[in-house]
């Protein structure tokens, strides 16, 4: 029977270690909405409907997939460094070991930093709480020597032999994984291939010895962030993975109002496509990125 008292009291610790991690590097903790009126518009998530009656008026209000947009938003008021642990939600997700529909963030933010200072946040982090190195699943993960870091381009070369910028296009890429042999049955679009691709044959190899981040994800699945100013194809984004597993999703945040609601619209029209819902886009957070 697993120990309950146990669990619960690693799990305070963490909380508080993390709470001290931040306070000592000046960050300031923030509460934001769990119920909103317009959540982000990422295409392949689905947010929790629910509904707010006054006067027996009814107003569709949803949980919250991510802090993300509230948290952009008291940047714009002023503050600079700040974090926020809180309970988002996320419907059509399957339950397993890895995945739930309710689970409890961290999201943090620096003003005016890219993604390379929040990787070195990251690390700087996880290793103020796991000290050296971690044993998951009987197998030791190494954090004592400096991570690995390799774009996602560069993966697909090591372990597939294909270089993302020869496949821009849907059907380049899909000749491409044919001729290599790999199934893309069911693949619809290029970001399908791309997910099938990297999730059966490069993620089974990431982290298995030392945390690595994977960086510059295709613009297309990186709706919020900068994108590379040599190379647009790819965007200013990066995930961390240890024992095999993403534990963490950031990037350098995009400042510009008006590219933001074109990558808005375009997340509108996948939406659509997608047979999902199409929700307005939040034009009080596109105020707020002329502040920040």
């Amino acid at each position: 029977m697993k120990n309950y008292h146990q669990l619960a009291k690693s799990r305070e610790k963490i909380l508080q270690k993390i709470r001290a991690f931040f306070n000592a590097n000046d960050f300031i903790e923030v509460e934001t909405p769990i119920m909103v009126k317009i959540p982000g518009s990422e295409p392949h998530l689905t947010p929790f409907e629910t509904g707010l009656i006054v006067k027996e008026q009814s107003t569709s209000l949803y949980l919250n997939t991510s802090p993300e947009l509230q948290m952009k938003k008291l940047l714009a008021k002023g503050l600079e460094k700040i974090f926020n642990i809180t309970k988002v939600f996320r419907n059509g997700e399957i339950y397993s070991k890895t995945h739930n529909p309710e689970f409890t963030m961290l999201e943090w933010y620096r003003k005016n930093s890219d993604y390379f200072e929040i990787m070195q946040d990251t690390e700087n982090l996880i290793k103020s709480l796991a000290g050296d190195k971690i044993i998951y699943q009987g197998k030791t993960v190494n954090l004592a020597d400096k991570w690995d870091r390799k774009t996602t381009n560069q993966l697909f070369q090591e372990y597939l032999a294909i270089d993302l910028l020869e496949n821009r296009d849907y059907q380049t890429f899909q000749k491409t994984a044919q001729k290599h042999s790999y199934d893309i049955n069911g693949c619809t679009d290029w970001d399908d291939i791309f997910f099938k691709l990297f999730l059966n044959h490069i993620e089974p190899h990431l982290g298995s010895e030392k945390p690595i981040f994977v960086y510059d994800y295709p613009s297309s699945q990186a709706a919020l962030a900068r994108k590379k100013t040599d190379e647009p194809f790819f965007a200013e984004r990066f995930e961390l993975y240890i024992a095999n597993m993403e534990l963490c999703n950031a990037f350098s945040e995009l400042i510009d109002a008006k590219e933001q609601r074109e990558r808005l619209i375009e997340d509108q029209e996948t939406r659509k496509k997608l047979n999902k819902t199409v929700f307005e886009i939040d034009e009080e957070f596109l105020e707020s990125l002329e502040s920040i």
